[in-house]
């Protein structure tokens, strides 16, 4: 999400980001293996089709190729995402079960039933992509802007969707049409945004707040209408839609971020195993070197921005989102968040 702050500080080494995976790293003690030395799952807390997915499967191959290991993505979408994220929080601190999600998991911590504690429970490797929101509707909605909209939904009831409770989409949408514009539209969660796009295709609702992969293709064929973006300037892919800060809303600057973490080791003891080197080889030189251009050359086919930050700053910025101000009942859009660039 889009905010300013300056509150957390935690001391993990500063590391270049974008360098996902690594050739060799010297273990902290001769007598560990190397890691990671068996295959590893890609734990995605949300059904494919969303963000986290199309950056999982899209990083697979090269991540394999780079780490000698075979990977799998385990696509364990629910409750908004809590569902794989309590996965990857009981899973053993080796390096070898990665989460890869979206702001949501940051969100939904605050709340006793996501059963995990993103502070606690992980460790923050990287951060990948990010991109913004858009609001849509079905065609047959006689709206195309968002004052229609919104005069529209003053006028009848209405609902949207979302790719879950506590995701960058829902929080976008909750702002601007319930704490903003003051209606009483109902969010509808789904377990990610390929089943929201379904639905809003589907007319099944109307509206939609979702990040702007999922329902580029539906755009582009005119199965759905984009009504505002929620970037700091139009996209030179959709060039005709306004983003929400010139439509008058300047503290709407909304990114869903990609990010991956490992489950934290429970102990001190444990902090020299494969918890702690998967970082750290996940940000070695020649992983950077490797990863980094390959990477950043594919992300904007999908839409995607690659993003250049430090281990540390992305770790501020998942502490700076799990405050009790990004809760969905209670949060602040301001337009310098950590992970907003």
């Amino acid at each position: 999400m889009a905010h300013s702050s300056d509150k957390p500080t935690v001391h993990l080494k500063r590391r270049p980001v974008l360098a996902l995976m690594a050739a060799s790293l010297a273990t902290p003690l001769k007598a560990q293996t190397a890691w990671p030395d068996k295959p590893l799952r890609i734990v995605v807390p949300f059904v494919p089709g969303g963000p986290p997915d199309t950056v999982s499967r899209l990083i697979l191959p090269k991540l394999s190729e780079l780490l000698g290991q075979p990977i799998i993505v385990d696509n364990r979408g629910g409750a908004g995402g809590n569902i794989g994220s309590q996965i990857v929080a009981k899973a053993a601190p080796d390096g070898n079960t990665i989460l890869i999600t979206s702001a949501a998991f940051a969100v939904n911590t605050n709340f006793p039933e996501s059963g995990y504690n993103a502070e606690r429970d992980f460790i923050p490797v990287t951060i990948v992509a990010n991109q913004p929101n858009v609001i849509v509707s079905h065609p047959s909605l006689p709206v195309r802007t968002i004052p229609e909209l919104l005069a529209a939904a003053r006028a009848t009831p209405m609902a949207f969707a979302t790719p879950g409770s506590g995701t960058t989409p829902h929080l976008t949408a909750e702002n601007l049409f319930n704490l903003t514009a003051k209606l009483n539209m109902t969010p509808i969660h789904y377990r990610g945004a390929g089943q929201a796009v379904g639905a809003v295709v589907a007319g099944e609702p109307k509206v939609g707040c979702l990040a702007m992969t999922a329902p580029m293709q539906n755009i582009k064929s005119g199965k759905l209408n984009a009504l505002a973006v929620t970037s700091a300037k139009r996209l030179a892919v959709l060039p005709d839609v306004p983003t929400l800060v010139e439509l008058g809303y300047p503290d709407m600057l909304d990114y869903t971020w990609v990010g991956a973490f490992c489950p934290q080791a429970p102990r001190p003891p444990f902090r020299i195993s494969g918890t702690t080197r998967c970082p750290k080889r996940w940000h070695n030189r020649r992983s950077r070197k490797k990863f980094k251009p390959w990477l950043s050359s594919r992300l904007p086919t999908l839409r995607l921005a690659p993003v250049s930050m430090s281990n540390r700053k992305f770790n501020d910025g998942v502490r700076w989102c799990a405050a009790p101000t990004s809760s969905p009942n209670n949060h602040d859009h301001t337009p310098h968040h950590p992970l907003a660039r």
